[in-house]
């Protein structure tokens, strides 16, 4: 029976390496500021930044969300953006994606100070990242990386194949776990929706990542005895028995894989609170940086 990597488990370690550089901060007269953007009613959108700043305040931090409406021009929300970056309480800006039709995430992501940017999406710090200097890391691949890390299945030398190339978690992701160094230096292999068969590259894999948002894409006879499987994906599933009339899971079949892995992550309780714990980390560094900056 494989071992479940519960990702609360390892945030709260963090969490606590977090608490103290805060209250270093504190002793400075500095609290780390976070503001949150929602464009529209989207309720998957609106559960993440609610979850995202209820951590921020446990941490201490200040954390705001503004909300503007469906109806919001690209020129409205630039100019909130504008206004966050001279708004020196902030040291982190988020803008939770997707947006409504009709807005640039692009443009968006590129608008946001580049100091600020703590989900790593401005051009600037894709650079940096990309480069092997990164001045933050994207959130969800540093999640994922840390799960590795802080469970004992370090990446270095392992083949870890990922299923997936989007450009928020499979592309970086494959970038971050490939580069020099004791947090890397794995051999990845990326798939993703034009490989024809996934199977003869998953089963050569010493750590699996599945990332494409589709329910059972990975199954047991697709891994190999041993394996670890990282499932980065939340899929709402229709369940009449259950409370709200469906349950969430994630892209791999995780009863059956958990007979045959070494380790795999649940759905919910694995990435995701990691990926919020991420956010909040890349905020203190950013809040560090700019204070430091400033002093």
């Amino acid at each position: 029976m494989g071992r479940i990597l519960f990702g609360e488990e390892i945030a709260a370690e963090i969490r606590a390496e977090l608490q103290a550089r805060v209250a270093g901060l504190a002793r400075r007269g500095v609290v780390p500021g976070l503001a949150l953007v929602r464009v529209g009613d989207d309720p998957a959108s609106a559960s993440y930044v609610r979850q995202k700043e209820k951590a921020a305040h446990a941490l201490g931090f200040l954390s705001e969300i503004t909300v503007l409406p469906e109806r919001t021009t690209e020129d409205e929300l630039l100019a909130l953006i504008a206004s966050l970056n001279g708004d020196p309480r902030f040291h982190g800006i988020l803008v939770q994606l997707p947006l409504p039709p009709g807005l640039s995430p692009e443009r968006a992501c590129g608008a946001v100070d580049s100091r600020k940017d703590v989900d790593c999406l401005h051009p600037a710090n894709i650079g940096r990242f990309v480069r092997g200097d990164p001045y933050l890391l994207p959130c969800t691949p540093h999640a994922v990386q840390e799960i590795l890390l802080r469970s004992g299945y370090p990446p270095a030398g392992k083949h870890v194949v990922i299923v997936g190339r989007s450009p928020l978690v499979g592309r970086p992701l494959s970038i971050l776990l490939s580069q020099k160094g004791p947090r890397g230096d794995a051999t990845v292999t990326l798939c993703h929706s034009a490989t024809p068969d996934l199977g003869p590259f998953t089963r050569q894999a010493d750590i699996v990542v599945v990332a494409v948002g589709r329910p059972g894409t990975l199954q047991t006879d697709m891994v190999r005895e041993g394996a670890v499987v990282i499932d980065v994906g939340v899929n709402r599933v229709d369940d009449p028995a259950a409370p709200r009339g469906y349950r969430l899971v994630g892209d791999a079949d995780f009863d059956a894989l958990r007979e045959k892995v070494a380790a795999i992550t649940p759905v919910p309780g694995g990435v995701g609170p990691m990926t919020v714990m991420m956010l909040l980390s890349n905020t203190v560094a950013a809040c560090e940086a700019q204070t430091r900056d400033a002093r």
